[in-house]
């Protein structure tokens, strides 16, 4: 799992472990996964171009670094994405926004799509991709997919939790695109969700359930 990075800071297993118990409220739940999110990105960040400009400071002139390069895209698969998506974007507040719509069939497990929306230079950015569960897979494999169809070259994605079966059928069919997340639980259950997990993110985050 060389592609993979687990963020194993204090704070960011602290709050995970709040937003696993099951008598979370609604919103706890959001405000946890915002503030998580926000740890996250600066993990998915980190090794970003930079480049140098010339500033003036209240006492001198100096050299100092920037970001180098196009704005960032973050493609949230909607719904329980936008949890990851709101809280990146207070850390960087001029990155582009792409929505995917899919849903997962519960009969056969598999992604439905119903919506896409990106920017239209997606090959001159890094796109960050963000869905809370790495389950199957289904679902992400298809997002990934979907923005190289569109010209996506340089893709991560950030999620909150992942299944080791998830994980691996992911790294098998998208191999260049790195995976960042908190947690690698222990399996998949026979419907499909993470073991011990933490439920239906996108119910427990908008409280439909």
């Amino acid at each position: 799992m060389d592609s993979v990075t687990v963020v194993d800071h204090p704070l960011v297993q602290h709050k995970l472990t709040f937003m696993r118990k099951k008598e979370s409220s609604t919103a706890g739940f959001r405000r946890l996964l915002r503030e998580i999110s926000l740890l996250l990105c600066y993990e998915v960040t980190r090794e970003l171009p930079m480049t140098m400009e010339t500033i003036e400071t209240p006492l001198a002139e100096m050299r100092s670094p920037v970001l180098e390069g196009k704005k960032l895209v973050f493609a949230s698969v909607l719904r329980a994405g936008n949890g990851l998506l709101e809280g990146m974007l207070d850390l960087v507040p001029s990155a582009r926004v792409a929505h995917i719509g899919l849903y997962r069939d519960h009969e056969t497990l598999e992604p439905v799509e119903y919506y896409f929306k990106a920017p239209e230079d997606l090959s001159d950015r890094l796109v960050i991709v963000v869905d809370p569960m790495l389950a199957t897979a289904n679902s992400a494999i298809a997002a990934i997919a979907k923005l190289k169809e569109r010209g996506a070259k340089d893709l991560r994605f950030v999620c909150l939790l992942a299944a080791p079966e998830g994980v691996k059928k992911f790294t098998e069919a998208h191999p260049d695109v790195p995976i960042v997340t908190a947690s690698i639980d222990e399996r998949l259950n026979e419907k499909g969700y993470i073991v011990p997990g933490l439920g239906d993110a996108g119910d427990r985050m908008y409280g439909t359930k």
